[in-house]
């Protein structure tokens, strides 16, 4: 059974609740609580001191969501989109998961990091239900006797004129592969977060427990594999998309040599650009090796000023489409740096103009045609208030101003 690593003897955890983008109330904070908040980058905080007071301080989150701790400080910030629709987003982004309305029924309270575990548990249960998947695994070794095939020249190169061991390459039908291992290693890592729910550590305590034989392996967060699906694994989809979520995200932090988990950090750019992508290839019927993130022609002749939208369509040899997706705080219009950027594509690769897509409630839909070219920059706005059904029916309407796009291309 996997445990949780032992607690670092320290005070008890004082909790600051915020919101994305939403400034806090004030709060108080000492010298090493406030260096230590302008130490996490990655949590994107802007710390104001209150006037008149040495130790008021008022703390504003960016687009970075989920928990962490931080000098005796339990910092939650809870997404605008609400946790269910975070996580529907995000795992519909990873494998096309779809989940239903129910399985994400938990507290809206409840912090990121615990509804995550929730989920995670809920869906390893139903996949193991069927049993722990097994398949072939590769496996390259030297034995006393023949197995599988001959490495002939690993065996000249290792052992010229040495007979045993044999060098051989076998297929071995086992549980320890990487859907297995990726769960697996997903249920460690949540063990290493101080979950507040019981129900959350029992739920990952046990999928550790099933997987007992199984590797545990070390994935780098920037190089969580993707997984292939059958008729043979599909019931493992849901844990899947998950675990890879699991592994993405949770952020691990060395303390006095040993290594522990601070938290689970999301950005909410990298959410939203992902899922956009993903939904609109669906929506189009496009693969990704032609609709996506890609580096197009250069804006300057020399090849000295690089592009690269978030968004685009190449047909063949001609690029179609090109658009870009932002999820950031606007105040007062689309800010003309965003427009600019569009008209760059637009130009460098010839197109009569490009879309912008935001998020709901930072700007609304419009056109912006440009003197003298007359390239017309459109603005869309994707509304993530609703469930996801509700999103994806939007973000079909979009692929369709994106096919008219591509006919005035």
């Amino acid at each position: 059974m996997l445990e949780a690593p032992e607690p670092i003897a320290v005070g008890p955890m004082r909790a600051v609740d915020l919101q994305e983008y939403v400034r806090s109330e004030p709060l108080a904070l000492s010298v090493a609580e406030r260096d230590a908040l302008l130490a996490r980058w990655d949590l994107g905080l802007t710390i104001e001191p209150i006037a008149g007071t040495a130790d008021q301080y008022t703390l504003t989150p960016g687009s970075t969501v989920g928990a962490v701790e931080v000098d005796g400080l339990s910092v939650r910030i809870a997404p605008k989109v609400g946790i269910k629709q975070l996580l529907s987003l995000t795992c519909y982004a990873i494998g096309s998961v779809r989940f239903q309305p129910d399985e994400f029924d938990f507290p809206e309270h409840s912090a990121l990091p615990d509804v995550l575990a929730l989920a995670f548990g809920a869906a390893a249960r139903r996949a193991l239900s069927r049993g722990l998947l097994h398949g072939y695994r590769t496996e390259e070794d030297a034995l006393p006797a023949v197995r599988g095939r001959i490495r002939f020249d690993d065996q000249i190169r290792r052992r010229f004129a040495v007979p045993l061991p044999v060098e051989v390459r076998y297929d071995e039908f086992t549980d320890d592969i990487l859907l297995n291992r990726l769960v697996k290693a997903a249920a460690h890592r949540l063990a290493k977060l101080k979950l507040r729910s019981r129900e959350a550590r029992g739920g990952v305590a046990w999928v550790a427990e099933s997987l007992t034989d199984v590797s545990l392996v070390t994935f780098p967060r920037g190089a969580v594999p993707e997984v292939t699906f059958n008729r043979l694994n599909e019931h493992y989809r849901d844990v899947a998309a998950l675990a890879r979520l699991v592994l993405r995200h949770g952020a691990f932090e060395a303390d006095r040599g040993t290594i522990r988990a601070s938290g689970f950090l999301m950005d909410m750019n990298n959410v939203f650009q992902e899922f956009v992508t993903v939904a609109l290839r669906e929506a189009l019927g496009v693969s990704e090796h032609v609709f996506g993130e890609r580096d197009i022609a250069s804006l300057d002749q020399r090849g000295h000023i690089g592009l690269k939208p978030d968004l685009t369509w190449r047909d063949g040899s001609r690029w179609v489409f090109v658009g870009d997706v932002k999820y950031k705080r606007i105040d007062s219009g689309v800010p003309n740096a965003d427009l600019y950027q569009l008209l760059a594509y637009a130009t460098a690769v010839d197109l009569p103009g490009g879309l912008l897509i935001y998020a709901q409630g930072e700007e609304k839909p419009a056109l912006h045609t440009v003197r003298h070219s007359g390239k017309r920059l459109e603005v869309a706005a994707l509304d993530l208030s609703g469930d996801l059904d509700g999103t994806l029916a939007q973000v079909r309407d979009l692929a369709q101003r994106i096919t008219g796009l591509r006919r005035a291309a």
